[in-house]
């Protein structure tokens, strides 16, 4: 098993080489398979095909941002609207600056949203977790939260999906972008946790 792991880590970095060179649309598996010096029915052991690399590839990238994630939803010393804050930012400026500064990382997202629709659920599934620990942890630390969180969380990433991967939905400048969400996280905890506004301001 801890072969075929490696194997498979070889793959995942060969691709990784060639979609950031040369992009996800003109490499093949034939040319990922020269670089791992095994056949193209070798390869086709491992992965079914290059969608398969690549969604291998981004489910390694995000699961390490889940984890960043985590740790921003529950930062000793933060109040829940903080660190929602903070989670937020962190997601809009990750996503922003990764296509920004990697035209081919664009080009691999567009094809894994349009062919594989569940990663995408899983991704989001997997943040909504993150947010519902968040709102559990800010409860025990006696922070009004609503009492329904998985459909809180739901519905904040209803009203953020914008500012994941922005460049899929806008043509707006990072500041821009920056300025709308400041005003969508107002609007959200004005309307979903009012007695979570009232707090802060008595505490302000």
């Amino acid at each position: 098993m801890a072969e075929k792991d490696n194997v498979r880590e070889q793959i995942v970095c060969a691709a990784k080489k060639r979609f950031s060179h040369f992009g996800y649309a003109k490499t093949t598996m034939a040319e990922v398979a020269t670089d791992c010096a095994m056949s193209p029915g070798n390869l086709y052991r491992f992965y079914p095909g290059k969608l398969d690399i690549a969604e291998a590839i981004a489910t390694e990238d995000y699961s390490k941002h889940l984890d960043h994630l985590r740790k921003l939803a529950i930062t000793p010393g933060k109040n829940a609207r903080e660190c929602l804050h903070d989670l937020l930012f962190e997601e809009l400026r990750r996503t922003y600056h990764k296509l920004e500064k990697d035209p081919r990382a664009y080009e691999m997202a567009l094809v894994i949203s349009r062919e594989r629709p569940e990663f995408a659920n899983w991704m989001l599934a997997e943040e909504r977790k993150i947010l519902v620990e968040m709102m559990e942890e800010a409860e025990r630390r006696g922070e009004f939260v609503p009492d329904d969180k998985d459909f809180t969380a739901e519905m904040i990433q209803a009203a953020t999906m914008k500012f994941r991967y922005p460049q899929l939905w806008s043509k707006l400048t990072l500041p821009k972008l920056e300025r709308e969400l400041e005003g969508v996280i107002k609007l959200l905890i004005d309307c979903l946790c009012p007695k979570m506004r009232a707090q802060q301001e008595a505490a302000a």
